[in-house]
């Protein structure tokens, strides 16, 4: 069996937790790292991986995870489309994904390539749920409760704000979907909180959340990268009211991230060019070995 080459973009938390993922699956060969450093203070677990700042440089790549921002997936799928290289990422801006995926459909038609986007946990493997939900009670009402843990993107979003040396942003569940953002931030010197609240209010990450900021002498000293979520759907099956389901889960936010991210990578080698959402793909396609062993073993 030709194992599947891949690289991984970025190397932050979902990074190092791709590559671990990557490392126990039998079906992939890890083609190298992608870091805007390159090999410059270079982490001990890459040692024995070829570590480089253009993807060019790793020879033939199948697919490339990208765990880099959700703000920056785009601009490096735009770069590594073209190469022939499928792409796979964790984007997770709800509002936004249509017109990612519209913005790749033609480029991956056009290089005969596959990217799935949006591929984390929600969005990602939590739309998978919410999908089947729906399709068991067609009329009713869904609802996400997330956390109470740490959100990557959110911290992610809030470490990139001017007067921020170190972030964490914990979600808090407030029921029915709604949710409360707990910021924890170092300031840079010459920075007030004020100042850096108002930008953190007004990124689109947060102006629909009940935000509070907080400034900490230590990020690290409150950091905790558990998380969780709690999906639950009421309806109506048929004519029949009253039907409830309800799906819970309590996880390492990163680790299933990356997780999910090597699952649709293997996906990807089994899907027509196009840009695809994790809900467009077949869940069996994503497990490792033949559709006819899976078969019998889950239904």
């Amino acid at each position: 069996m030709k194992k599947i080459r891949a690289a991984v973009v970025g190397y932050g938390n979902v990074g190092r937790f791709a590559l671990e993922a990557l490392e126990v699956a039998p079906d992939f060969e890890v083609a190298g790292i992608v870091r805007r450093n390159g090999n410059a203070n270079l982490p001990l677990e890459l040692t024995d991986y070829k570590v480089v700042k253009d993807i060019k440089e790793l020879g033939e790549v199948d697919v490339a995870i990208l765990a880099c921002p959700t703000r920056s997936c785009p601009e490096y799928a735009k770069q590594i489309l073209p190469l022939g290289i499928n792409t796979v990422d964790s984007f997770d801006i709800h509002t936004s994904i249509m017109d990612y995926r519209s913005e790749l459909m033609p480029i991956n038609k056009t290089t005969n390539t596959v990217s799935v986007i949006a591929a984390g946990w929600d969005p990602g493997s939590d739309s998978i749920v919410r999908t089947l939900m729906q399709s068991l009670a067609p009329k009713g009402l869904s609802y996400t409760n997330f956390g109470p843990g740490m959100s990557m993107g959110h911290s992610v979003c809030v470490r990139s704000k001017k007067g921020v040396k170190n972030a964490l942003s914990v979600t808090i569940p407030l029921g029915e979907g709604i949710h409360r953002r707990m910021v924890y931030v170092e300031l840079e010197d010459g920075y007030t909180l004020e100042q850096v609240t108002k930008e953190i209010k007004a990124d689109p990450y947060f102006a629909n959340d009940e935000t509070h900021v907080f400034a900490v002498d230590s990020v690290d000293a409150v950091r905790d990268m558990g998380h969780g979520v709690n999906l639950v759907r009421k309806g109506v099956s048929g004519k029949t009211q009253n039907q409830r389901m309800e799906f819970n889960m309590s996880i390492n936010n990163p680790a299933l991230t990356g997780q999910v991210l090597v699952n649709v990578a293997r996906a990807s080698m089994r899907l027509q060019p196009g840009c695809y959402t994790m809900v467009e793909i077949p869940v069996i396609d994503m497990l490792l070995g033949e559709r006819e062993e899976w078969i019998g073993r889950l239904v």
